[in-house]
């Protein structure tokens, strides 16, 4: 397989994450749905950081605010800083054991959280409320299970 339709998987499954973000839910689960975009980024960040940084971060993040009809510029700006973080780090993140990636990037997501609540506080007067962190507990979970199967793909199509 060329080398473009490798990197084409990596931008396909940040496709697949940004459908899973819109696809509607009953409010319950949605309240808890994780921040699929941010997941599948942060993976991409740390396998191939060279490749997926801050600037691929920044537009997907402004995607999403398109799609979910937040203020222009918050999801970017959190996602540039959240995968700024993992890309400065990624040798670091990479050694621990999966279920230390999973506490490590829990609190990654409850920045966050932390900076979508603060920049929409600051922008529209919106106050916090404790289900804003149910995205980080339901991100922690869902981790080991999207690593294994992005990392899984990964070997298998060579991407590097």
């Amino acid at each position: 397989m060329r080398k473009t339709g490798r990197l084409g998987f990596v931008y396909l499954s940040v496709f697949v994450a940004l459908l899973l973000t819109v696809m509607p839910m009953p409010q319950l689960v949605k309240l808890a749905r994780p921040d699929w975009a941010l997941l599948v980024l942060m993976y991409w960040s740390m396998a191939l950081p060279q490749r997926i940084g801050v600037i691929t971060a920044f537009f997907t993040g402004f995607i999403v605010d398109v799609l979910v009809g937040t203020v222009l510029g918050v999801n970017a700006l959190a996602f540039s800083v959240v995968i700024f973080v993992v890309a400065q780090h990624h040798l670091k993140i990479r050694n621990f054991s999966v279920v230390q990636q999973s506490l490590l990037l829990g609190l990654l997501l409850a920045l966050y959280q932390l900076l979508l609540f603060w920049l929409s506080h600051f922008l529209t007067g919106v106050y916090f409320r404790p289900q804003y962190l149910w995205p980080v507990v339901t991100g922690m979970l869902v981790w080991p299970w999207l690593f294994w199967l992005l990392r899984r793909y990964r070997r298998q199509l060579k991407i590097q």
